[in-house]
């Protein structure tokens, strides 16, 4: 499976924790409209079926105590 480029998966978890924020403060259905498309959009960039495990997939890996 193709994956997106990590910058890219950096700007879509960037986008997606600011628009959580403003829903959790405004509540608008625009935001919770954009906020579902950003996740989406995560969701596929990643291969996987919801939000939560695209988040835990487009985050970096640290590998460095792996090899300590």
């Amino acid at each position: 499976m193709l994956m997106a480029h990590p910058a890219v998966l950096a700007n879509l978890i960037e986008q997606y924790e600011a628009l959580r924020i403003l829903h959790a403060e405004e509540g608008s259905p625009e935001v919770r409209q954009r906020m579902d498309d950003v996740a989406y959009t995560l969701c596929v960039s990643t291969g996987t079926r919801d939000i939560d495990a695209a988040l835990i997939a487009a985050r970096p890996q640290d590998d460095s105590l792996l090899t300590a």
